[in-house]
């Protein structure tokens, strides 16, 4: 039977990655004209709408998505994203269910080009990308992110094992950027997020996908920053998000 649906896969997955490539070429032009003729609103929203046709199109592969929200997301603050990392479709489904708080992304370098769409989204579009390999400019980047963040009461995505885990097996968080977030962004909350289910998308790594994964995203009560110790929320994030992922 496992076999079968691989086998099975093989079609769904072209049509499924000529249907990504479509959208992430039409949008890029998209986001160069709403960015440059009518500013931050309107590039925004074709974001938003780029990530709402890069989640539903991964229906064709029966997906299916669960969204829990167990949080009371408190408005005009800024905040703090914090998730596991299990594949690179975890980021669309942030985008489009969270699109009301602005979220931007802490990413490598390496994203910044040759991606249509996606590159231009992480340099126009509020994101920061650092070096990994600089990590004193990196801190420098995060704390101006930080200040981005409170200035436009936005939200960063931070993905604090590093790397995503390729069996959903969480990672130990790795606390020096987001320890660098929260000490300069005082006012602000934190929504700790679990992902479930997302690394099997990627099993065979991009192809084929595999059919009828059922991808769960659970938003957890948000924290107030200033009510805590940077190392204890640290600890208490990473316990609450670990807390809920299936293994």
């Amino acid at each position: 039977m496992k076999l079968l649906l691989k086998l099975l896969s093989f079609p769904f997955s072209i049509l499924f990655w000529l249907l990504f490539g479509l959208s992430i070429v039409v949008f890029h032009p998209v986001q160069w004209l709403c960015f440059n003729i009518f500013g931050y609103q309107a590039h925004k929203k074709s974001v938003d709408y780029l990530n709402f046709c890069l989640t539903r199109i991964q229906h064709i592969l029966f997906v299916r998505y669960k969204i829990q929200i167990n949080s009371n997301i408190p408005k005009n603050v800024p905040i703090l994203i914090v998730s596991n990392h299990q594949s690179l479709f975890d980021i669309p489904p942030i985008i489009w269910f969270l699109r009301r708080y602005h979220p931007k992304f802490i990413s490598k370098v390496e994203l910044g080009k040759g991606i249509p769409s996606i590159s231009y989204n992480l340099k126009h579009g509020g994101s920061i990308l650092i070096d990994r390999n600089k990590p004193e400019e990196a801190v420098l980047s995060m704390s101006e992110f930080s200040k981005y963040l409170t200035k436009f009461n936005r939200s960063g995505v931070i993905f604090p094992e590093g790397t995503r885990s390729r069996t959903g097996v969480p990672k130990p968080f790795k606390p020096k950027g987001l320890t660098t977030l929260i000490e300069n962004m005082p006012s602000g909350y934190i929504l700790p997020v679990t992902i479930n289910n997302s690394w099997k998308l990627q099993r065979f790594g991009f192809f084929p996908m595999p059919l009828g994964v059922k991808f769960e995203m659970t938003l957890h009560p948000s924290l107030k920053i200033s009510e805590y110790k940077t190392e204890v929320l640290i600890e208490k994030v990473e316990e609450i998000i670990t807390s809920k992922i299936d293994n």
